[in-house]
């Protein structure tokens, strides 16, 4: 067990090797000229070489990238080229709204795929499972942005309930943030509740075809006993891998939701700065939520151990 654990935890250090040589890399070999841009439309090629000389942009590929490594390894990911600010800093400024929007959205995915996966496992074949199937496809083939807008109209435009824009922080307390976030998290976990909840479904059938579930039957056990005895802790193994990959790719910033609701998340810092051609954001963006993708995988592998105590790990 222990082996496995440093054996794991090793193994992530060369993913990310990987990973910040692949985001050097694409954003190297990107379009665009960010001392043309920085210079503006009107700079002489003499005043965009030197813009060029003093961002250290004409300097071979190789010692470049290792001394953004360098710089990365000891916490400095630069400064933003139009700004002037550190990377860092823009990243920690606009975290708060998409970790926030990742949990409210992960929560309704949750809260509601679950129960009706359940739902529709016990009763397979029925209207019940074919109307949550039909649900399950339409989540994961209407696009995001149609369901964002549907609900802007309705609740924000027509009903007037819920405020359509913006963000609203823990410091407005927990009503206002809630009301901000509320729209955009069903928006962002309407997919994942339609991937969670099929997920689910076929997890369970599975568990409630298994002789275990009919000797509990058998016994006199109620439904309700043996969907929170038996079958959640079984279903629960596919729907970690599910859950953790989708919090960590929101985590790395829900451009589409950030743009319809007007959040200022991870998401639109990372749009800003790809059309101004911030290549310093774009790699800590992009290294950011990388290594935040591979930590998330780790943690998942690693949490199957406390769900089933079946796996074992050699």
């Amino acid at each position: 067990m222990i082996r496995y654990l440093i054996t794991r935890v090793l193994s992530v250090i060369p993913v990310v090797g990987v990973v910040t040589a692949v985001v050097f890399g694409l954003t190297y070999l990107s379009p665009g000229d960010p001392a043309a841009v920085l210079a503006g439309d009107y700079a002489s090629p003499a005043q965009i070489e030197a813009i060029r000389e003093r961002l250290q942009l004409d300097a071979p590929v190789v010692s470049r990238y290792f001394l953004w490594l360098k710089n990365t390894l000891q916490g400095d990911f630069g400064a933003s080229l139009f700004s002037g600010q550190p990377v860092l800093n823009l990243i920690l400024a606009r975290a708060e709204p998409t970790i926030t929007l990742a949990i409210a959205a992960t929560l309704v995915a949750l809260i509601l795929a679950v129960p009706l996966g359940l739902l529709a496992a016990q009763r397979p074949g029925t209207i019940v499972d074919r109307v949550f199937l039909l649900f399950c496809v339409g989540g994961m083939s209407i696009p995001a942005f149609l369901i964002g807008y549907l609900l802007i109209f309705t609740f924000g435009v027509r009903l007037g309930w819920m405020p359509v824009q913006g963000f609203a922080g823990m410091d407005k307390g927990i009503l206002v943030m809630t009301r901000h976030i509320l729209l955009p998290a069903i928006m962002l976990g309407f997919a994942q509740t339609a991937l969670i909840g099929r997920i689910t479904r076929a997890s369970a059938i599975e568990v409630f075809n298994q002789d275990f579930v009919r000797v509990a039957r058998a016994k006199g056990l109620s439904e309700t006993s043996i969907v929170i005895r038996h079958c959640l802790r079984l279903v629960a193994v596919p729907l970690v891998t599910v859950v953790g990959t989708s919090f960590a790719s929101m985590l790395g910033g829900v451009v589409i939701t950030e743009t319809v609701f007007a959040i200022p998340g991870i998401g639109r810092l990372l749009v800003e700065a790809i059309q101004r051609i911030d290549i310093p954001v774009i790699q800590g963006v992009l290294l950011i939520s990388a290594v935040i993708y591979v930590v998330i995988n780790l943690l998942v592998d690693l949490a199957y151990l406390f769900i089933d105590p079946r796996i074992k790990y050699t």
